[in-house]
């Protein structure tokens, strides 16, 4: 078995809430999105983040607004809808009885 595809597909799981949360801490750019992951130690790349984001706008999620650039085209900043912050909520509260269900469960072994 081969831990770096485990690993990936654990990555994978959680990047949704992961960019979320992001958001949910205020209007977000894509590559501050990326800096934030980066940064987390969870490297995203934007072939993979903006048909993520994509997918949460369509559901309703997230909104955006544009703003214009001095340096090239205008920029896209997402930020949560009510629905994307109820959303959140729940993913929250999955991950939580997650987490404490594998810390239970690794601690003792």
């Amino acid at each position: 078995m081969n831990i770096d595809n485990t690993a990936s597909q654990m990555r994978k799981g959680v990047l949704e809430f992961c960019i979320l949360s992001v958001i949910k801490q205020g209007e977000a750019y894509p590559s501050d999105i990326i800096d934030k992951m980066k940064e987390a130690n969870l490297n995203i790349f934007e072939g993979t983040l903006y048909p993520l984001l994509t997918r949460l706008k369509n559901a309703e999620f997230l909104t955006y607004r544009w703003v214009e650039s001095n340096s090239g085209p205008p920029r896209k900043y997402f930020s949560l809808t009510d629905k994307g912050a109820g959303f959140y909520k729940e993913l929250e509260a999955t991950w939580n009885e997650l987490a404490n269900a594998v810390q239970s469960i690794t601690k003792t072994i």
